[in-house]
């Protein structure tokens, strides 16, 4: 029960905005629930409008360990990677 009212709560902070407040959020969720693939990838969400790349890579890669055909997780995964090649291509590194 306090799980799904976190996750809520976390919900709430993504609609508005709020990346850091809902990983908070979804962070204590998995205290409670290491096994439920959509806190993750709403977690990795979270990540990628921070620019969090490798955070967000491996929230994905989590998901994946479990649920390999993840449609979100791959999605998100795939947009850490390129977030991390542009982020490398800037500081001059190939």
């Amino acid at each position: 029960e306090k799980f799904k009212t976190l996750k809520n709560e976390g919900n709430d902070f993504v609609k508005k905005g709020k990346y850091e407040e809902a990983i908070n959020k979804y962070s204590e969720c998995m205290k409670l629930n290491t096994k439920e693939c959509t806190i993750y990838t709403n977690r990795a969400l979270c990540y990628l409008k921070l620019f969090k790349y490798e955070e967000a890579k491996q929230d994905c890669d989590h998901v994946l360990q479990i649920e390999d055909s993840n449609i979100k997780a791959f999605y998100r995964r795939a947009l850490a990677h390129k977030g991390l090649q542009v982020r490398k291509a800037e500081h001059g590194r190939y």
